[in-house]
């Protein structure tokens, strides 16, 4: 229970953001509009505090992204008429103001601190329930199993390491991210035409396993170079090397599974995510380990419901009407 209270508390704070009624224009201290309801720009700003200040103008358009999607699926979930039960909501709430004191905290100081109520609370707390009541429902056990053997490395440990270019452009840039789709398609080539070139010059009589050492020596270096030179990503300053992750959860889905999927040093294709374009060069893996459904059941689940917010919240957008506004100067 504690580990719940504790999700909620995190959820709570992150994506307060839902107004009382729909709005028609945008009025003073909106974020964003989403279908009629209002993003508070107090919400997006609450956020923003977590983040060291020189980010946070890069880092406000994937909060307010998640804030949309966060809506979308509420909205979604009410249009479905999926009903959060009043008493659970009243369980949980009163769960988490105890939580609070329990901790030596204030509860009415600081709802007052983050500009709350016990209604807004309950809200989200409502909102909470009804994407659990949903998940429920379409969790069964065959579905469960089958995205875990669909997924295996993302259970069992696997990780790989990976060096990348990006081009950071904004996500609703159509004209830029399809200049920066090409210029990541020219890096490639950049990459591509330089190792062949160097690999023409190695010796007739080298053999196949010096001819690959060589390759992938030469691969590694260009790639780096160009990373340093045209990357717009921190990991630049280490010729684009990102380090060891694993399958989920910790780099962003389309290039996690971009580079699961890729063998050691070859090129992706452009791999589009919220941050831009990215070319992508996997360089190492490390297998993950024997596991079983029977044993990670509950991951599993976790999983599930995180990849079906996913494809709801991108179903949902193409039929919605979002406006998202400028941050306020002096923000």
């Amino acid at each position: 229970m504690a580990r719940k209270l504790s999700f909620v508390l995190f959820l709570f704070i992150a994506s307060l953001s839902m107004a009382q009624a729909p709005a028609v224009k945008a009025p003073p201290g909106t974020a964003a509009l989403v279908n009629g309801q209002a993003i508070a720009e107090s919400a997006v700003q609450r956020s923003l505090e977590r983040i060291p200040p020189e980010r946070r103008a890069a880092a406000r358009p994937e909060l307010i992204n998640h804030l949309v999607d966060n809506m979308l699926v509420d909205q979604y979930l009410i249009q479905q008429k999926i009903v959060a039960d009043v008493a659970e909501v009243d369980k949980r709430h009163a769960l988490m103001k105890a939580e609070i004191i329990k901790q030596g905290k204030d509860y009415a100081k600081m709802l007052e601190e983050l500009k709350l109520n016990d209604v807004e609370l309950k809200e989200h707390i409502a909102a909470e329930v009804r994407w659990e009541k949903y998940t429920d429902s379409q969790a069964t056990d065959k579905a469960l199993q089958e995205i875990f053997e669909q997924n295996k490395e993302v259970f069992n440990g696997a990780s790989v390491r990976a060096r990348h270019i990006l081009l950071t452009v904004p996500p609703t840039d159509e004209v830029e991210l399809e200049k920066a789709r090409i210029l990541i398609l020219a890096y490639k080539k950049q990459v591509e035409d330089t190792v062949k070139t160097e690999m023409a010059k190695l010796p007739p009589t080298t053999d196949n396993l010096a001819k690959e050492k060589a390759r992938i020596a030469l691969l590694d270096e260009t790639f780096a170079i160009i990373a340093k030179d045209k990357s717009t990503c921190p990991s630049k300053d280490q010729g684009g090397d990102v380090g060891w992750f694993t399958r989920d959860g910790v780099m962003v889905e389309n290039f996690s599974k971009t580079a699961f999927g890729l063998p050691p040093y070859l090129l992706s294709d452009p791999v589009k995510t919220q941050f831009g374009y990215h070319l992508i060069l996997t360089t190492e893996k490390k297998p993950g380990k024997e596991v079983k459904f029977e044993d990670l059941k509950g991951e599993a689940k976790e999983y599930f419901a995180e990849k079906l917010r996913e494809r709801m919240s991108e179903h949902v957008r193409k039929f919605s009407k979002i406006t998202i506004f400028p941050a306020p100067l002096g923000t």
